[in-house]
C-alpha cells in the first residue's frame, strides 16, 4: 500500500472518529468501520492505528 492510500486511511480515520462524537448518527455502524479501517492498517504496516496517531501528535 502507498504513503497516499495510508495517509487517506488516517485521515478517514479522523473523520469518522468526528462525526461519531456527534448526535444522531449510527455509531454502531461508524464504530465498525473504524475497526475495519484499524484493521487494513495494522494488516499492512504492523503497526496500530492508534499508537501511530499518538507518535504523530508528540512529534
Amino acid at each position: 500500500m502507498k504513503n497516499s492510500e495510508l495517509k487517506k486511511l488516517i485521515s478517514q480515520y479522523k473523520e469518522i472518529q468526528i462525526k461519531q462524537k456527534k448526535k444522531h448518527v449510527d455509531s454502531l455502524r461508524l464504530s465498525e468501520k473504524l475497526k475495519e479501517i484499524e484493521h487494513r492498517y495494522f494488516h499492512e504496516t504492523g503497526r496500530t492505528l492508534k499508537s501511530d496517531l499518538e507518535k504523530i501528535k508528540e512529534s
